[in-house]
C-alpha cells in the first residue's frame, strides 16, 4: 500500500475516479415532454384515422406539392409515360382501323406498322421533337382530332408537373432555413420586470419585409368543469424593440415578453421551472424580399431549455465606421442577479398594498423573490436547518437585502428584508411605501444603492 501510495498519489485517484463517475451516462426517472413543434419548426403531430382521403385529391396541385421528393419524381415520371402509352394505343387503333398495319396504299400515318412504331410516333407528337418517316397525311379526320387533342393534353402535363416541380424548389420554408433562433430562452430583468427572451436573426443579406415575431404557450389545463385540454394554446404579449409585434431584422435581435399579471407565465418560479409541463412556441414570419413569398420560421422552448437568470451576449460591435454582428456568440449567454421567485412573488414584495391583506404563513420572501442565479429557490422555511432559520431571521436573508434594481447591482435602489417589528417607510421617492406602516412580519424599505 506505501509502495501504491508513492508511485500513484491518492489525489490522482480520487480526481480520476470523479471523471470517469462525471462521464457515465445518466438517464432521468421523468419522461421527456412530447413536444408540439421541433426545434427544426416542424410540427410533431401525427394524423391518424383519417377516414374522407378523397379530399386530398379535391386539391391535386397541393397534394402533389406535398408530396415527398421521391414520390414526386415517380409521379412525374409516371405522369408522362401514361399519356404517351394511351395516346400510342390511340395511334395504333386508328391505323388497324384504317388498315395501314395492313399495308394500305393511303395510311393515316406513315410507318406505323406495329404497336412500337406507334408509341415512337406518340412521344413525338408530344414533345415536338419534329417527324422523321412517321408523320400524319390528310386522309383521316380523325387522327388530325387525335392530333390536336395529345398537343392539348402534353401542355397541360407539362404545366402541372413543371410548377410542382417549381414550387418545390421555391417553397417558402425554404427561405426559413436562415431563420434562426437562439438554442434557449432565457429569463432575466428588463427595466426591474422578469422578461422571457429569445434571440432571431436572419443569416442573409436579403431582407424580410414586414416580419414580425409572435409567441404561444402550450400547456395542459383543466377547466373548472373538469374538461381537460391537453395542449392548451395561449397568445402572450409580444415587447418588442419597435413596441410592436413588427420587427425590422437587420441584425439578431432578441423579443421579450414581460411577465405581467396578464402573462400565463406569471406565476412560475426559477424552482417550479425544471418540473413545469410548459412549451413556448415563437413563430417568425414575414415576406421574402427577392420572390415576395409569405415565409415562416418557427421554434419551441420546453422547460429544460429555458435559463433563469441569464442574458444574451452582445453580438453586434461597431468597427471602421459600420456594425458587425459576430454569429459565433448567437446563443452565448451570461449569468446575471435575478430574483428566484416567479413574477406575482416579485410584484407582491414590491407591491404588497395591491394584493390586498396578507396571508396566514411564512413570510412572504421565503418563497426566493433574492438575486443570485446560482442560489437555489426555496418556497418554503420548513426546508432549511433550525441554525440557518434562525440565522436568516436575524440578519434578513443576508442583512444588507438584495437588489432589484436594473436588473444588476448598478440598480439605482435596493430592496432590503428585515424581519422584525413592523415599521414606517419613507425612504422611496415615489411615495409608494411613504408614512404606511408595514402589516406584514417582514418589512420592506428601499434604500439608495
Amino acid at each position: 500500500m506505501l509502495a501504491r501510495e508513492s508511485i500513484i498519489p491518492e489525489e490522482f485517484l480520487l480526481a480520476r475516479l470523479a471523471e470517469e463517475y462525471a462521464r457515465l451516462p445518466r438517464y432521468s426517472t421523468r419522461p421527456r415532454r412530447a413536444r408540439f413543434i421541433e426545434k427544426s419548426g416542424a410540427c410533431n403531430v401525427a394524423h391518424k384515422n383519417i377516414r374522407e382521403q378523397g379530399r386530398f385529391l379535391q386539391d391535386v396541385f397541393t397534394t402533389l406539392v406535398d408530396l415527398r421528393w421521391p414520390n414526386t419524381l415517380i409521379v412525374f415520371n409516371m405522369a408522362f409515360l401514361t399519356t404517351w402509352f394511351l395516346f400510342a394505343m390511340l395511334w395504333w387503333l386508328i391505323a388497324f382501323a384504317h388498315g395501314d398495319l395492313a399495308g394500305s396504299p393511303t395510311p393515316c400515318v406513315t410507318d406505323v406498322r406495329s404497336f412500337t412504331s406507334a408509341f415512337l410516333f406518340s412521344i413525338e407528337v408530344q414533345v415536338t421533337i419534329g417527324f422523321g418517316g412517321r408523320m400524319i397525311t390528310e386522309q383521316c379526320p380523325c387522327a388530325i382530332c387525335a392530333l390536336i387533342m395529345q398537343n392539348i393534353v402534353g401542355l397541360l402535363t407539362n404545366a402541372v408537373m413543371l410548377g410542382c416541380i417549381f414550387m418545390k424548389t421555391a417553397q417558402a420554408h425554404r427561405r426559413a432555413e436562415t431563420l434562426i433562433f437562439s438554442r434557449h430562452a432565457v429569463v432575466a430583468l428588463r427595466d426591474k420586470r422578469l422578461c422571457f427572451m429569445v434571440r432571431v436573426g436572419d443569416l442573409r443579406k436579403s431582407m424580410i419585409i414586414s416580419a414580425s415575431v409572435r409567441m404561444q404557450v402550450i400547456c395542459k389545463t383543466t377547466t373548472s368543469e373538469g374538461e381537460v385540454i391537453p395542449m392548451h394554446q395561449v397568445d402572450i404579449q409580444m415587447d418588442n424593440p419597435v413596441g410592436a409585434n413588427s420587427i425590422f431584422l437587420v441584425s439578431p435581435l432578441i423579443v421579450s415578453h414581460t411577465l405581467d399579471a396578464r402573462s400565463p407565465l406569471y406565476s412560475l418560479a426559477a424552482a417550479e421551472l425544471p418540473g413545469a409541463d410548459v412549451e413556448v412556441v415563437v413563430v417568425l414570419e414575414g415576406i421574402v424580399e427577392t420572390t415576395g413569398i409569405t415565409t415562416q420560421a418557427r421554434t419551441s422552448y420546453l422547460a429544460d431549455e429555458i435559463l433563469w437568470g441569464h442574458r444574451f451576449e452582445s453580438v453586434v460591435t461597431e468597427e471602421d465606421g459600420r456594425y458587425s454582428v459576430d454569429y459565433s456568440k448567437f446563443g452565448n449567454t451570461v449569468k446575471v442577479p435575478t430574483p428566484r421567485c416567479s413574477a406575482r412573488d416579485l410584484d407582491r414584495a414590491r407591491h404588497p398594498e395591491a394584493f390586498g391583506p396578507p396571508q396566514a404563513g411564512p413570510p412572504l420572501l421565503q418563497l426566493a423573490c433574492r438575486h443570485g442565479a446560482d442560489e437555489p429557490a426555496s418556497s418554503s422555511n420548513s426546508s432549511m436547518s433550525p441554525l440557518r432559520r434562525r440565522k436568516n431571521h436575524r440578519s434578513g436573508w443576508g442583512g444588507s437585502g438584495d437588489s432589484f434594481g436594473g436588473g444588476g447591482s448598478g440598480g439605482k435602489h435596493r430592496l432590503s428584508v428585515r424581519f422584525g417589528r413592523p415599521r414606517s417607510t419613507s425612504e422611496r421617492s415615489d411615495g409608494a411605501f411613504e408614512g404606511r406602516p408595514r402589516p406584514r412580519p417582514a418589512s420592506l424599505h428601499l434604500a439608495s444603492a
